[in-house]
């Protein structure tokens, strides 16, 4: 398949240089990263754009998708699939896929989970938005370049799953550090703590897979300094959409608009920025109650 690749960061170089691996002809396109390994470089969006069967993009935010799936659409063959990978709001993919429709061109958004390292490993999760018919013409590319891809329903059901998800996730990290900062303060062993609460109605993927506590559960991001996983940042990202969606549907979320202020103060007016989303036990280790 000829494809289009458009944001070739941290996630999308991986991504794209799987594709070519696997025998596909991509075309790459990034304002400042170079092509990987395998992957042609393009000189605008619309070369890469250009006769593509599929064009993907993995980019920062909505106001930028909106920016390139302009300009990308202008050049796309009619009937070809824009694709976008990025995690944005869900009004922004609503208003791409109605651009490509108006052109004559099908559209997903489909953000992942699995971070740089389900992206180098070719096992990405895809949550899916937009037709049957899209959705079918970019299976191929999913399967190559995750390990689950999930038709979630129409254009924006991808990204209200992403946000949704994560909006759970930063809510279930807050609480697993908050407790393990008690029962420190409690004499509580924090081994026995997890080998209770992992087997217990307290089990989650934050406490089983992705332990905050250094030296306790699985490998994770704890055990090597925070150094980011998945960046807290990019947590405090994922909680303002999450925000901004609840406010759009009239939807009650006060954890979730919590879980949001707790890590805008994290990251913005604390040590935060640069760490793991799971150094919010360190923060909570250090504070009492006042």
């Amino acid at each position: 398949m000829k494809v289009g690749f458009i944001g070739l960061g941290n996630m999308g170089a991986p991504m794209a240089a799987n594709l070519a691996k696997a025998g596909h002809r991509v075309m790459g396109f990034d304002l400042a990263a170079p092509c990987p390994e395998g992957v042609a470089q393009a000189k605008s969006i619309a070369e890469a754009a250009r006769g593509a069967e599929v064009v993907i993009t993995m980019l920062p935010n909505g106001a930028i998708l909106r920016l390139v799936a302009d300009e990308a659409l202008r050049a796309m063959t009619p009937g070809a699939v824009l694709c976008d990978c990025s995690t944005v709001d869900v009004e922004s993919a609503r208003q791409v896929a109605a651009e490509a429709a108006t052109a004559g061109m099908g559209a997903l958004d489909a953000p992942v989970s699995g971070g740089v390292g389900g992206a180098t490993a070719g096992t990405l999760t895809f949550m899916v938005g937009g037709s049957d018919a899209a959705f079918a013409t970019v299976k191929p590319l999913f399967d190559v370049m995750g390990q689950k891809a999930v038709h979630c329903g129409a254009s924006g059901a991808g990204q209200a799953a992403k946000i949704c998800n994560n909006m759970i996730l930063g809510v279930t990290m807050i609480a697993t550090c908050e407790a393990f900062a008690l029962a420190d303060k409690l004499g509580l062993d924090r081994a026995k703590m997890f080998d209770v609460v992992s087997t217990s109605s307290g089990y989650s993927w934050t406490m089983n897979a992705y332990c905050p506590a250094p030296g306790v559960g699985p490998k994770s991001p704890a055990d090597n300094g925070y150094k980011p996983g998945f960046a807290a940042e990019l947590m405090l990202k994922d909680l303002r959409l999450s925000q901004q969606a609840a406010e759009g549907a009239d939807a009650d979320t006060p954890m979730g608009a919590l879980a949001a202020a707790l890590y805008a103060r994290f990251v913005e007016e604390e040590d935060g920025k640069g760490m793991d989303f799971s150094a919010m036990l360190p923060r909570f280790e250090k504070r009492g109650r006042g």
